[in-house]
């Protein structure tokens, strides 16, 4: 079943079931309209007639108002150097329908609330599996990583080395270097008495010479 309802100026082919938009309403959202019926067909009956269709309505759930596309206005005159652009968005209401009646009889709203529920409830499995999956994302991401730990070491050490370069040289001299020597060692080689050399006669000395002011024996 199917009819064709006008609203707006305007008409429209609906089933139940079916979203339109239409000119702006004054119904606010989740109130129910009834639209007015031109044709109305059942299966291979069709009903035309204005008189039989008075009592035919179409009720439909306002589900929001928005606004259409935007349309641009552009008006022009040649050699007067008129030119104006203008944008405009026109007010619409999107409706659901909830049922066409052929005797103006209104849903009952119990098994609109029925149904209602049945879809929260079907919503609410399918919800489930994906709360769960961020749950356990979220767990893994509170868990520490051991990676971190083992990066973290090589840090210390470049830092130790860092630590280690940057202390004076004078800190890590031998201290043995800054003693004073000894006392008790042996005096230097250079401080002994030279030995005689080979070709000179054992005893003779620099004083064995006669020198100019003694008189040689001999002579005497």
């Amino acid at each position: 079943m199917y009819a064709i309802v006008a609203t707006g100026g305007k008409q429209y082919k609906v089933e139940s079931g079916d979203v339109i938009e239409v000119e702006l309403l004054s119904a606010a959202p989740g109130d129910t309209v009834a639209l007015d019926v031109v044709l109305l067909v059942d299966g291979s009956k069709v009903t035309t007639d204005a008189s039989a269709l008075v009592t035919a309505k179409v009720f439909a759930e306002v589900i929001e108002h928005f606004k259409g596309e935007k349309a641009l206005i552009f008006k022009f005159k040649k050699r007067k150097g008129y030119k104006r652009l203008r944008g405009h968005r026109q007010p619409l209401t999107r409706l659901e329908i909830v049922a066409i009646s052929p005797t103006g009889e209104a849903p009952k709203p119990e098994k609109k609330a029925a149904a209602k529920k049945k879809e929260k409830a079907v919503d609410k499995e399918e919800a489930a599996p994906e709360a769960k999956v961020a749950a356990e994302a979220e767990d893994s991401d509170a868990k520490p990583k051991r990676t971190r730990k083992k990066a973290e070491k090589p840090l210390e050490d470049d830092a130790d080395k860092l630590a280690a370069a940057d202390e004076p040289a004078g800190d890590t001299a031998d201290p043995a270097a800054d003693e004073p020597a000894d006392d008790t060692a042996e005096p230097a080689a250079a401080d002994e008495p030279a030995e005689p050399a080979a070709d000179e006669p054992v005893g003779s000395t620099a004083t064995d010479e006669p020198t100019a002011d003694e008189p040689d024996s001999k002579d005497q």
